[in-house]
């Protein structure tokens, strides 16, 4: 029975996630930045903060994309909501099994060609807006381009908890800037790769 409920709540949540952000007007500056790449069988990291990601996950629904979600509970629902809507999850983080799930995404970058792998660079427990080492690592030892991200709504609900992770109001509209590839060498240091993929994912 609580089976059947936990299914019947993901569909349902998925269907007016679906009419909230279909509803919306979308601008989506950058597009070609990710799509010259898949064309190439470049594998890609798309990059955006943790409170956006709702807005992405819809826009690449359908997309061959490998996503990594943390293993706290709070993660499970959007989760499930992705992969209904055709993405793999990859579970993990800097608390728990996070070797794992590293190990897993670097695999899949090295020896896959056009892999789409989808981080939250912040997440999935902050602090808001600062990457984590791991996106950086990946990028540096895979080789792989990041594709940095930026959201912005003109409605939306704003939900804090250690960041404030936004859901967009239906009938408004939705700006998403993909921005140019960025590419990190092994040699390059943590904080100087940091301050760059920051500053990317605010323009």
């Amino acid at each position: 029975m609580k089976k059947i409920f936990e299914v019947l709540k993901v569909s349902i949540i998925s269907i007016a996630l679906k009419f909230i952000y279909g509803t919306n007007r979308k601008s989506i500056v950058g597009k070609n930045n990710y799509m010259r790449l898949i064309k190439k069988n470049e594998s890609i990291i798309f990059s955006v903060w943790h409170g956006h990601l709702l807005s992405i996950v819809y826009d690449l629904r359908n997309m061959k994309i490998n996503a990594l979600a943390g293993t706290h509970k709070d993660a499970d629902l959007i989760s499930k909501i992705a992969t209904k809507w055709g993405w793999k999850m990859i579970r993990g983080s800097s608390k728990e099994k996070g070797a794992i799930a590293y190990k897993h995404m670097l695999q899949l970058l090295r020896h896959s060609t056009s892999s789409l792998l989808f981080i939250t660079p912040d997440g999935p427990s902050g602090p808001p807006k600062i990457p984590k080492k791991g996106i950086i690592r990946l990028a540096q030892k895979s080789r792989t381009a990041i594709i940095p991200i930026h959201v912005k709504y003109s409605k939306s609900w704003g939900f804090k908890n250690w960041d404030t992770f936004f859901l967009a109001k239906p009938f408004g509209k939705i700006s998403i800037n993909y921005g140019e590839p960025i590419y990190f060498k092994e040699e390059q240091n943590q904080k100087t790769c940091r301050d760059l993929l920051m500053r990317a994912m605010e323009n």
